[in-house]
């Protein structure tokens, strides 16, 4: 493999690890926190983004192209919607049966099975082509980010490898290091005792969903562009993130974040040395092997 060739499948990994490193995130951040998995995580990122797609572009496969105000819009109705969607579930589903894991795990798994029913009735079509509102192609004239040995790769994969570090590290430091982070910490190491500082142990979980939710709407915003999406790829896009999560151990949003950037690296390079039946395939093996040999992770 030469220079240019690695250097493509290294930034088109660490890009798509970004991705999974924000679902990761939000997984962990649900998981280490309040002790309950968002089993409909991917789920959510997807009808985050199909919610954008429904507002501004209506039931039509072929994405349009986006002007500035509507960008704009797009952006926001993507990320309230993911919050929102998120801060439901948790209301209604995960509150409820917090302390009967049997109930939170059917209404989470439950929950999925709906988002996708009512994607599937709103939008009929097998496939979805999702406009880009940060128009990360145009940070390059031609669109493309041109690499040693006359090798290519989309200009879009850097942006996205950006925007997901840079957001990913700053949910990580205002998430964790903040007062938010302290009240985190608290109800993680004893509700109770939390309960009694003050700290209400059930807002802090609806806030947990709802930042959780905001990072899947922008890592579904991020992804969505890059190929056609289907209302049923919020399922592969969840377990991917659990992997990213469980790589890093549950509960360290930044080990959430490496553990991304880990899967997708490996995922690319399995791509590129079996092809792209072996995308999906890489990140599911990861998180099977690690619930079965490591579940605490690789960082612990």
């Amino acid at each position: 493999m030469d220079a240019g060739v690695l250097l493509q499948v290294l930034l088109a990994g660490l890009s798509t690890g970004a991705v999974l490193g924000l679902v990761g995130v939000g997984f962990s951040l649900v998981a280490g926190t309040v002790r309950v998995l968002p089993l409909a995580h991917g789920d959510v990122a997807v009808a985050a983004v199909f919610t954008g797609v429904l507002v501004l572009l209506g039931r039509t496969p072929v994405a349009g192209t986006l002007g500035v105000t509507d960008s704009v819009l797009f952006a926001a109705v993507v990320l309230v919607g993911g919050a929102l969607l998120s801060g439901l579930i948790a209301l209604l589903v995960v509150r409820p049966y917090r302390d009967q894991p049997l109930g939170w795990v059917a209404g989470a798994v439950a929950t999925g099975l709906l988002i996708r029913a009512v994607l599937g009735v709103a939008l009929p079509a097998q496939g979805y082509a999702i406009p880009d509102p940060l128009h990360l192609d145009g940070l390059a004239a031609d669109g493309l980010l041109h690499l040693p040995g006359g090798t290519t790769l989309p200009v879009r994969t850097l942006g996205v490898l950006v925007v997901g570090l840079l957001v990913g590290l700053l949910a990580e430091r205002s998430l964790v290091r903040g007062r938010f982070g302290r009240s985190l910490r608290a109800v993680a190491d004893d509700p109770d005792a939390a309960a009694l500082c003050g700290v209400d142990p059930g807002r802090v979980l609806l806030l947990a969903f709802v930042a959780a939710g905001a990072l899947a709407g922008l890592a579904g915003m991020l992804d969505a562009p890059s190929h056609t999406v289907s209302v049923d790829d919020g399922v592969v896009l969840g377990l991917e993130g659990i992997a990213a999560a469980v790589v890093g151990g549950l509960g360290s949003l930044r080990g959430a974040l490496l553990g991304g950037l880990s899967v997708g690296v490996a995922q690319q390079v399995a791509v590129h040395a079996g092809g792209a039946a072996l995308q999906d395939v890489v990140p599911l093996a990861v998180l099977v092997a690690l619930l079965a040999l490591r579940p605490q992770g690789l960082r612990r």
